[in-house]
């Protein structure tokens, strides 16, 4: 039976004040005891990376769907299972110490935010949260509750991001003009709908009320919302831009160290109160930083098959972009930066030839001496690493993560401000970052935040 609101918030505010000390301290010697909210798909995955540590153990299965646990059983077989990730919560008790947060965008926030409070560290998928009010709530409640966190784009640790970032910070091409940021957005399938689809039976096994959770009370809809298609739809997913957005301008914000935007504007196609939209671009304008020229810096995304000029991007004739990643404007040349590969940089006859990723990772691990000359340069390649351990490692250490909610959390939150201009094509809306306002258009406001089912309400950031 589903514990009652008010015994399962009882429970979190009396733990938050005294439990996370003594699970950092008792993690430094023994293993991290880790419950885990959706267990297939990419939780699966999530599980089965974090596993793979040595002090990694697993205590708790959560799925709404009883039909996702046998995957999960064959390589982790005996944890116990659950339909209601408050349950779990509540049954173990003090016999956890973290959480690992596999769910449609919507239930992010909420089992993450509770997590905290009683004093659990989280790894929590991308986008962190489904709108910028609950980024913002859960960066402050991580900050007051002092645990290790993480959000799971996870190719922020692998190779590629880190040498592009290198290559960006070590001022190969000089100063940041401008950067160019695209997706292709293939695979939408209900970015066209503006009513909700005809109702069918819910399987057996699945409890659709826990899989609404927070979000607004809606019939089930075969093959249309669980397991996969919820990306599409306002009341569940972000679309292309949460999606990817996480992921691809991860290496700009790190890169660059972007904070707040001052202004978003969007030129969209399709978006209505159902679905995302079919295709956009979208202008951010960020202050100016060490690595970048100028008083302010735009950064551009393109989606829905929309792609930068070649003329604008700046790359030599007969070069392709790649089929998702970002180009970064500089004052010496350009660097491409694919979605999961090498850096390249041009113009080729400035900096060298661009290896392909295998023969410059080979190159790097091997020390070779090149005669040729490389564009990425051996002394820029930097060697990835397991996002996954490096959260483990941070909770048995106790040092901070490189992606933990005081970096992703305000990532988020321009992902998420993408997707309120999506909503006001053609306007441009100032952004008032401290007081979370749009100075002139009140009327977007609104979609900073979203409304919670009865019993389901996200509550602030504790003070």
């Amino acid at each position: 039976m589903p514990l009652s609101r008010r015994h399962f918030l009882r429970t979190a505010a009396l733990a938050t004040l005294a439990f996370p000390a003594v699970v950092r301290a008792r993690n430094l010697n023994s293993q991290v005891q880790i419950a885990a909210v959706g267990v297939d798909g990419k939780g699966y995955s999530d599980i089965d990376e974090v596993a793979s540590h040595a002090k990694a153990r697993f205590v708790g299965f959560c799925d709404i769907d009883a039909g996702r646990f046998a995957r999960i059983d064959k390589r982790h077989p005996g944890v116990t299972h659950y339909a209601d990730w408050r349950e779990m919560f509540d049954k173990l008790g003090d016999g956890f110490d973290a959480v690992t947060v596999s769910t449609p965008d919507h239930m992010h926030a909420l089992p993450t935010m509770v997590a905290m409070r009683l004093g659990k560290h989280v790894y929590c998928q991308k986008p962190l949260t489904h709108t910028v009010w609950e980024a913002r709530q859960l960066r402050l409640q991580a900050a007051k509750s002092k645990v290790r966190t993480q959000m799971g784009n996870q190719i922020h640790s692998a190779k590629e991001y880190r040498t592009g970032v290198k290559l960006i910070q070590s001022g190969r091409i000089g100063k940041v003009l401008a950067v160019h940021t695209w997706h292709p957005n293939t695979g939408n399938r209900y970015t066209n709908l503006t009513a909700a689809p005809a109702p069918g039976p819910v399987p057996a096994g699945v409890s659709w009320d826990l899989w609404l959770g927070c979000a607004q009370a809606r019939d089930y809809a075969p093959t249309v919302y669980h397991p996969f298609n919820w990306r599409d739809w306002v009341d569940f997913g972000s679309g292309t831009m949460g999606d990817f957005g996480c992921h691809l301008l991860d290496p700009v914000f790190t890169a660059l160290k972007l904070g707040n935007p001052l202004s978003v504007k969007a030129d969209s196609v399709g978006a209505n109160a159902q679905t995302w939209c079919r295709e956009q671009t979208i202008e951010w304008t960020f202050a100016g930083t060490e690595y970048t020229k100028g008083d302010t810096l735009k950064v551009t995304w393109y989606d829905g098959g929309r792609l930068p000029d070649l003329a604008l991007a700046q790359l030599p004739a007969g070069k392709k972009l790649a089929n998702a990643g970002s180009i970064f404007i500089g004052e010496l040349g350009v660097m491409m930066l694919p979605h999961i590969a090498m850096p390249s940089l041009y113009p080729e006859e400035k900096f060298g030839k661009n290896l392909n990723p295998g023969e410059l990772a080979r190159r790097a691990r091997a020390k070779d001496k090149p005669t040729d000359k490389v564009a990425v340069d051996l002394a820029d390649f930097v060697e990835g690493s397991s996002h996954y351990h490096a959260w483990v490692d941070a909770i048995v250490d106790g040092h901070e993560t490189t992606d933990n909610f005081a970096y992703a959390g305000p990532l988020t939150e321009a992902v998420q401000l993408g997707n309120v201009a999506s909503r006001f094509s053609g306007v441009k809306l100032d952004w008032d970052a401290a007081a979370m306002k749009f100075p002139g258009k009140p009327e977007a406001e609104p979609l900073l935040t979203k409304p919670y089912r009865k019993g389901w309400e996200l509550i602030a950031a504790d003070r």
